[in-house]
């Protein structure tokens, strides 16, 4: 039996002050988020959904990647923590990119990189984050947000991808400054017809966890290691 082989190295890159909403919930239909986990990984007991919307306005903000919008979610795992302990390991099942060069890079390391556009209106107190697939309209979130303060979210995230048949877990260190107060109001799945419809929240909506920080840093990734 051969040993694991990690991936060629991608140049790591830095993202500064994206405007992002990263949330949870519990999901709808709890056996097919569950049926969207891999054979060898395993899915929280609640079979909790995240979710992460967000939009890089100018080039100045990367290091290489220059301007985009993401939406990407899929369902968190369990024994697969990150770094803090507390956190769950994340894996995957969507990854809507608008540039060409993002989707490449990290199409490489495992995500399932395809066409969308993420927007995010702020008017007052609401906002509105609209997750395009294809130029459809699938995923819109409503929800009532608030200023920055002096709070700081900070630490790692770990994503699990799939790179060639080989599990690879990757640290994502980042710091956000959220906003207070904040509240999901709505949780819109769009297309009934799309591959993100067994993802959908539960009605009502539960949300386990979640900010809005309109200046939210990462690097991307930040490490990485294959899986036993």
């Amino acid at each position: 039996m051969t040993d694991p082989v990690t991936p060629e190295p991608v140049a790591a890159q830095l993202v500064v002050n994206s405007r992002m909403i990263y949330f949870g919930w519990l999901p709808a239909d709890p056996d097919a988020v569950a049926a969207l986990v891999p054979n060898g990984l395993e899915p929280m007991a609640n079979r909790q959904v995240f979710m992460n919307q967000y939009v890089v306005d100018h080039a100045g903000q990367t290091s290489g990647f220059g301007a985009y919008s993401l939406t990407y979610l899929g369902p968190d795992l369990a024994g697969l923590d990150a770094p803090d302990g507390v956190t769950p390991g994340r894996w995957w099942t969507h990854y809507f990119n608008s540039s060409p060069v993002v989707r490449e890079y990290a199409a490489a390391r495992g995500a399932p990189a395809s066409v969308g556009r993420t927007t995010i209106e702020v008017t007052g107190r609401r906002l509105v984050a609209t997750t395009e697939s294809d130029g459809v309209p699938v995923i819109r979130t409503t929800a009532r947000v608030g200023n920055t303060g002096e709070a700081v979210n900070r630490g790692q995230l770990r994503y699990v991808t799939d790179v060639d048949g080989q599990r690879i877990s990757g640290n994502y260190p980042f710091v956000a400054e959220p906003v207070d107060p904040f509240e999901i109001e709505s949780v819109e799945f769009l297309d009934p017809n799309h591959s993100t419809w067994p993802l959908r929240p539960a009605n009502p909506l539960e949300i386990t966890w979640g900010f809005y920080s309109p200046r939210s840093s990462f690097a991307y990734p930040g490490g990485e290691s294959p899986l036993p």
